[in-house]
């Protein structure tokens, strides 16, 4: 079984103010804007949406946000590099810990990554809350993949050919875990299953799309038990 976990409001909870500050950063390095009055949704919407959605709050024009979108990585990480704080351990959500041990235990449960992060960002995250060792490296989907969340899944089931001799791991073997509906879609997209956590801005009810909706990430092994 592939398990692809989302970071923000699965894994890490409330995790997340360098990473908006770098993003009001990187607005006003490469657009000359102050987007730190703009509030828009985050939740399960990826790096490149949020930074379009800012921009847009504070007038700026999609022709003029696109002339240097091909810039906002590099300079998200940067900003991010700088302001990151020395430790997410205290962010880590209810359960996180002991589930990935168990998972990352079990020989035939793979763990892999669909976040709305772009890579660099979202694998220090991991690092500082001490839980980056369950995630291989090359393996995942991320927001420099694509903006477009439904895309996540399949690309990260392209990269796990590599525990799967070579071919795509099989949609129908694979999880998506994560606490938004915007999760539930990207996996329905791809034939995937979606477990879901209401941990993040959601409630279980907002939920109730997802194959199967648990407390908090204690109950994550027996949920995957029960679908297989």
């Amino acid at each position: 079984m592939l398990l692809l976990f989302d970071i923000d409001g699965t894994l890490l909870m409330r995790a997340a103010s360098e990473h908006a500050q770098a993003m009001h950063e990187t607005a006003g390095e490469l657009w000359g804007v102050d987007t730190r009055g703009v509030k828009v949704p985050t939740g399960g919407r990826t790096d490149p949406e949020i930074i379009r959605a800012l921009l847009r709050g504070a007038g700026v024009e999609d022709s003029r946000i696109d002339e240097r979108i091909g810039e906002m990585v590099p300079a998200l990480v940067a900003h991010y590099e700088r302001l990151k704080p020395d430790d997410l351990s205290g962010f880590l959500a209810p359960g996180a810990v002991e589930a990935l041990d168990e998972l990352s235990a079990d020989g035939e449960r793979h763990l892999s990554l669909v976040t709305g992060n772009v890579q660099e960002i979202g694998r220090r995250k991991l690092e500082l809350a001490g839980i980056g060792h369950h995630f291989a490296e090359g393996q995942g989907g991320f927001a420099c993949d694509s903006a477009h969340r439904p895309d996540l899944p399949p690309i990260a089931r392209e990269r796990a050919a590599a525990w799967n001799g070579g071919e795509p791991w099989p949609r129908e073997s694979t999880v998506v875990i994560g606490d938004t509906t915007r999760d539930i879609a990207c996996a329905r997209a791809d034939g995937a299953m979606v477990v879901c956590v209401p941990t993040g801005p959601q409630s279980a009810d907002e939920l109730a799309g997802a194959d199967t909706v648990i407390e908090s990430l204690h109950e994550l092994p027996d949920a995957l038990r029960r679908l297989g």
